[in-house]
């Protein structure tokens, strides 16, 4: 996503890094912030937008259909502050979930073209939000007020609260393998592995010597996980043996690295989007040792969001 911005769906094949082999692209309004595809229907993305980086302004919540080489807007919510991320609902192919500047947490339905619950419990921006793939029904955020919350949408409000962190949470993610655990990111330089039925974290993980943007957990391997960082890299772990430090470092990024996301596809395989306006796709058994990476340059602007098709390997 860019300023101004844009939205590109691309295949990550070899020799693809040019504009004829882009699937679809759209210009939209705000700064792309965030997307994510749809898990029921493999042409339909979420996408979370704000204007001037950001940083004030107004932000919106989109629905795009792939249609051809485009990418239509089927919907839009309009925020009075930035909009930065979003989810999808694993039980209903029209309820998403998306956090914006004002604090709050807002769930729509976007075939009834309503609003389906409005929470406002974080005192500061909420950065992240994600709905559990191994539960169905619970929902984390992560704010800067250095606070996670988790949610359930038959609720009124939250129910447990999360608040180990010295500094903003930048991310959270739920474990595509165990139903009660998610992992967050801070600028406190750590990674927390959390299991929503204690109060206190399980793990945590002192992963980079500056802030902490973004993690994923591997889709094949429960102990696996990925960082990355203001410090430019991407770091591997496995959480059995975090004292011996992490199992690869990839670096390529010339800028903080802002989004990491496993491949559904290939366990071994991951996407990194970065301030340095590029996405880089990593074999995580060949990179490390080359240090080097597939590099996709079609946006012009910071890349903030970045999601691997579930149904479309290579998109």
């Amino acid at each position: 996503n860019d300023v101004g911005g844009t939205v590109v769906a691309q295949t990550l094949r070899e020799g693809t890094n040019n504009a004829k082999n882009m699937l679809a692209h759209s210009q939209i309004e705000y700064m792309g912030y965030a997307l994510e595809w749809c898990p029921f229907n493999s042409s339909r993305l979420a996408v979370s937008a704000a204007q001037h980086f950001g940083i004030v302004g107004n932000g919106a919540q989109l629905i795009m259909d792939m249609k051809g080489k485009s990418m239509m807007t089927t919907h839009k919510e309009t925020l009075q502050d930035g909009c930065y991320d979003c989810t999808w609902s694993q039980v209903s192919e029209n309820h998403i979930a998306y956090v914006g500047g004002d604090g709050s947490l807002t769930l729509l339905d976007i075939a009834a073209k309503k609003k389906l619950q409005t929470y406002k419990e974080h005192s500061a921006e909420v950065y992240s939000v994600d709905w559990s793939g191994a539960n169905k029904r619970y929902i984390v955020t992560g704010a800067w007020d250095s606070v996670a919350k988790v949610w359930h949408p038959d609720r009124g409000s939250s129910f447990r609260t999360f608040d180990e962190h010295k500094n903003c949470i930048y991310c959270t993610v739920w474990s595509p393998h165990h139903a009660e655990i998610f992992a967050s990111t801070s600028g406190d330089c750590t990674v927390k592995i959390w299991d929503m039925n204690d109060k206190k974290s399980v793990m945590t993980i002192p992963a980079h010597k500056y802030e902490v943007l973004s993690m994923d957990w591997s889709k094949y391997d429960a102990n696996i996980l990925a960082t990355a960082s203001v410090d430019k890299s991407i770091k591997i772990w496995d959480r059995r043996n975090i004292g011996k430090g992490e199992i690869a470092n990839l670096s390529g990024h010339e800028l903080a690295v802002r989004r990491v996301k496993f491949s559904p596809h290939k366990p071994m395989v991951l996407v990194s989007a970065s301030y340095d306006m590029n996405i880089r796709v990593w074999d995580i058994k060949q990179d490390q040792k080359a240090q080097k990476s597939k590099c996709f340059e079609h946006h012009t602007e910071f890349v903030i969001g970045v999601d691997f098709n579930n149904y479309m390997e290579n998109v």
